[in-house]
């Protein structure tokens, strides 16, 4: 596995393997023999491998088909969508309760659709921020 994932990446670069050798400080041969699953390189090298083509070195070991990790504090569609039901029930209790006024006079429908974008966002941004904060450090990236 490890040996097809890094011919692919290698391609993909449009690297030959002496040129990637070169990054890593092996002969091409060396290459070439990760290649065939001959043999597989130290973890310094698999980190470096990593680093060039920006994947995670479980997915270059073939232990993960996710060439990039998760961000474990993005929001879910739920969770957006959750937040955006919370934005809509403060609009309403905004509506319903004193007029919304700006200056003494009341709030247009484009003044109102604008105050919702930006709870929405602030609700988003809110949530991300206590998502990483609870988020146990080797999970972040």
């Amino acid at each position: 596995m490890f040996g097809l994932r890094l011919r692919a990446l290698r391609n993909e670069k449009k690297l030959t393997q002496d040129e990637l050798g070169k990054l890593l400080n092996v002969s091409g041969k060396t290459i070439g023999t990760w290649e065939r699953d001959s043999r597989q390189p130290n973890i310094e090298a698999i980190n470096k491998l990593a680093s060039i083509f920006d994947v995670t070195t479980d997915y270059l070991l073939g232990n993960s088909n996710e060439k990039q990790p998760q961000k474990y504090y993005d929001l879910s569609d739920k969770e957006k969508n959750d937040i955006a039901i919370q934005a809509e029930k403060l609009m309403e209790g905004i509506e319903t309760g004193n007029n919304l006024n700006f200056y003494g006079e009341p709030a247009t429908k484009e003044q109102k659709d604008r105050i919702l974008i930006a709870i929405k966002t602030a609700i988003e941004m809110n949530k991300m921020e206590a998502k990483k904060k609870f988020t146990p450090k080797k999970y972040r990236n």
